[in-house]
């Protein structure tokens, strides 16, 4: 597939903070794509290249799209390419460092995505439905896990774990399963308000409600999801993404945001598995720090046979 034309340009995330979308055309395609970023990151991330000047407080990306338009547009623009793997190689070679810092991550990224956007429309299908061919897997739209309570950094209230999810994995279709989620959102609204909370939401879209224990947030979820009609463990789970690396401190996980206590990976271990026996919880996104391996080591051969849907 040859690149005729490839455009950047700064836009706004759900954050307010600015990225990019870049547009490309591939022989008569013309795809978009954009590139938010989280709250939370690891220092062993790629390197999101920001401006750090004046403009929204450094957090521009005018010097990533000049990289696009000046460096990698050149380089790709009349060029054919057979295949995903060679087009994300030769971004690679280009940038010729580990962490993408010399071009910039978001800006790698947003080329990389219209790229495999476009192979997807040139083939007639939807991106998912590329990724399930290069997998060499029978095509199918994920399931949902969707963000109902925030904490950690998303939110300014004693919850020390990210997020809270909703997980409707028993239903046929993903409009079924995103229904289920919706109906369930609101009926957490409307019972956070009804126990004087605030129903204002976080940074990811969540709700964030002063509580403090993870187990209050759970107890709160089951009681909403049993409201809503739909089965705890049967076609609703739960999901927590800890981001466990903004606790950790030290080589211990310190709970600032709550009861001030540090936990050694071991305790870390015992409060989920106090967790897991008391809610159906299917998924646990980041658990430890990235730097603790050991942690990592014993959680996986401890849950890899209990969480699972």
């Amino acid at each position: 597939m040859e690149i005729k034309d490839i455009h950047a340009f700064e836009v706004l995330d759900s954050r307010g903070r600015p990225t990019i979308c870049c547009k490309m055309i591939c022989e008569g395609i013309e795809v978009l794509a954009s590139v938010p970023s989280g709250a939370s990151r690891g220092d062993k991330e790629a390197i999101e290249l920001r401006d750090e000047d004046n403009r929204f407080f450094g957090q521009g990306v005018r010097k990533a799209i000049n990289n696009i338009i000046t460096r990698i547009k050149p380089a790709v623009v009349y060029k054919t390419f057979c295949s995903q793997e060679e087009f994300d190689h030769f971004l690679l070679d280009l940038d010729g460092t580990k962490n993408k810092s010399n071009l910039g991550a978001n800006a790698v990224l947003s080329v990389s995505l219209c790229f495999f956007k476009a192979l997807a429309k040139k083939n007639g299908l939807e991106p998912w439905q590329l990724c399930a061919s290069l997998l060499e897997e029978e095509a199918s739209l994920p399931i949902p896990l969707i963000n109902v309570i925030n904490g950690g950094a998303h939110a300014d209230n004693p919850l020390d774990f990210q997020e809270f999810m909703i997980v409707p994995f028993g239903f046929d279709t993903f409009s079924e399963a995103l229904r289920a989620g919706v109906e369930i959102f609101y009926i957490l609204k409307k019972t956070l308000a009804a126990r004087g909370h605030t129903v204002s939401v976080g940074d990811e879209g969540g709700f964030a409600p002063k509580l403090q224990a993870p187990g209050e947030v759970l107890e709160l979820l089951c009681e909403c999801v049993s409201k809503s009609g739909y089965i705890l463990g049967e076609n609703i789970g739960l999901a927590l993404d800890v981001a466990a690396s903004e606790l950790f401190k030290s080589g211990r996980y310190v709970f600032r945001k709550s009861s001030g206590e540090s936990f050694t990976s071991d305790d870390l271990i015992s409060i989920y598995e106090d967790l897991v026996s008391r809610y159906p919880i299917i998924s646990i996104e980041d658990p430890f720090s990235q730097e603790d391996f050991e942690g990592w080591q014993k959680f996986c051969q401890k849950f890899t046979q209990t969480i699972r849907v």
